[in-house]
């Protein structure tokens, strides 16, 4: 367990941050982030709506809570492109209440959690999340397509960013909670991480696609 003293000392309680992807079982689109404060508070997330706190049915969707916005502060990112698979999308920062991260319904539209690190911080994950959808019209429907090297350009009200892909990884839902402290680490030098969901069975989406991309 964290230091309380250092915990309070980095902001926003970023040390020993971990992050787990909790999906609904979705009839178009699924995806939420579950954010824990204490590794010891682990748990095992399973895809049905009603097992995790914070998910409720969205009408439009019929999948999960509806996002929840957060300000917008000096260097959140504004929009994401990913010239290689046609991806030019606007971001909004989102809160996770209960400690679940909702992405925008509009599977056009992503979220980036307001509490973690900013595009351009020298640490921390910038975690940016989106929906997906099997039939297609989600920005990150094709996110599993990209390869190392690829440039994601993130635009903040203080300018763009630049990254290259450096690791695209595509993890079962297990696989992901006992790797989620590494994959989100809110201590490691500065990088980009966008998630969505993948492998859809015909009721839900059994694992998701982690983008890694770092500083050019």
């Amino acid at each position: 367990m964290p230091d309380q003293q250092q915990t309070t000392s980095r902001g926003r309680g970023r040390a020993g941050l971990w992050l787990a992807l909790a999906v609904a079982a979705a009839l178009v689109v699924g995806g939420g982030v579950w954010l824990a404060r204490d590794p010891g508070q682990r748990q095992v997330v399973t895809d049905q709506p009603s097992a995790t706190p914070g998910w409720s049915t969205s009408p439009s969707l019929g999948t999960t809570a509806e996002a929840v916005p957060a300000p917008r502060r000096p260097g959140a990112p504004v929009r994401l492109r990913i010239p290689d698979l046609g991806v030019d999308a606007p971001v909004e920062p989102v809160k996770a209440p209960d400690r679940t991260l909702v992405p925008p319904s509009d599977p056009q539209r992503l979220g980036w959690w307001a509490d973690g690190a900013k595009p351009g911080d020298r640490e921390g994950s910038a975690l940016v999340a989106g929906h997906t959808v099997h039939t297609g019209g989600g920005a990150l429907d094709d996110l599993e397509q990209l390869t190392e090297g690829d440039r994601v350009v993130v635009r903040t009200d203080r300018g763009v960013l630049r990254y290259a892909v450096a690791k695209v990884r595509i993890y079962t839902k297990g696989r992901l909670a006992s790797d989620a402290e590494r994959l989100f680490s809110q201590d490691a030098p500065g990088r980009l991480v966008v998630i969505t969901c993948e492998d859809w069975d015909g009721t839900r989406y059994l694992s998701n696609v982690v983008v890694t991309a770092v500083p050019v």
